[in-house]
């Protein structure tokens, strides 16, 4: 089973990117699934149905969210809709949306779980360790393999997570910071992991943004609204290869290009 993850897909620059790599990836590795984390998908924050079915229309599968998952008032009127759209499993109950989906393919069944971390972040969520623990329970038996997205700030509490769920999922991936790590690898019980998969969109910014406006913020202290970033964009994703027959991962490989839209 070979699963595409491409990292937190910023604006308009993003969706681009999106349709011109997935399209030469799908012809020429031929992947499985498609995932992809789309909570900036809409101006650098957020979804909103159009671009949600953006990047549906690019052979993607499945979309992952993350803390911007309300950005947009509009998601409320697709979170529930049917879309293949997740949001993160450790909101409080009786939150709109849902945190997991099977995805079923040519025989193939992919359980995808969204989680969201709390160091740093959203101080309001569920643990998202007990969360994983319900997530990966109720897919057990199920699905031929299950990938979880963690969209986390912390590096310590990515990792912690992957160690966590070590040979009761097939991959952990890590989202958010929107700069790719260095440290992809299979854990000792078969899980592939990375820290952060990165960002596809705005190149040239400070993580999609544009730069401009980010060191204005940093020097001035002053608020400011952030806009996306113009020239140059970068693909950032995963391809991970999973033996469902050993329930083990076999290979995670970095996918990191720059492109001129």
């Amino acid at each position: 089973m070979k699963i595409l993850f491409v990292g937190d897909v910023f604006g308009e620059a993003g969706r681009k990117t999106l349709r011109i790599q997935v399209e030469k990836i799908r012809s020429l590795e031929k992947p499985d699934f498609v995932v992809v984390n789309g909570e900036n998908a809409a101006g650098g924050k957020g979804i909103t149905f159009n671009t949600a079915q953006e990047i549906f229309s690019c052979g993607v599968d499945a979309i992952t969210m993350g803390n911007h998952t309300w950005a947009r008032k509009e998601v409320m009127n697709i979170i529930d809709s049917g879309m293949n759209i997740i949001r993160p499993a450790n909101y409080p109950k009786g939150v709109p949306g849902k945190g997991r989906i099977i995805l079923e393919k040519d025989g193939l069944r992919l359980g995808v779980v969204n989680l969201v971390g709390r160091v740093y972040m959203e101080n309001h969520v569920d643990c998202p360790f007990q969360a994983a623990d319900r997530e990966a329970q109720n897919l057990k038996g199920q699905v031929d393999a299950i990938l979880v997205d963690f969209h986390a700030e912390a590096t310590s509490e990515k990792i912690a997570m992957a160690h966590y769920l070590d040979g009761r999922v097939e991959c952990v991936v890590g989202t958010h910071t929107h700069v790719q790590t260095a440290d992809e690898q299979i854990l000792e019980k078969g899980t592939a992991y990375i820290t952060d998969v990165g960002l596809t969109g705005p190149a040239d910014g400070v993580i999609g943004v544009k730069k401009e406006q980010i060191i204005k913020r940093f020097t001035s202290g002053l608020p400011a609204q952030f806009e996306p970033a113009s020239g140059r964009a970068l693909f950032n994703a995963v391809m991970v290869n999973i033996d469902p027959a050993k329930k083990r991962a076999v290979d995670i490989r970095r996918i990191a290009d720059y492109i001129k839209l």
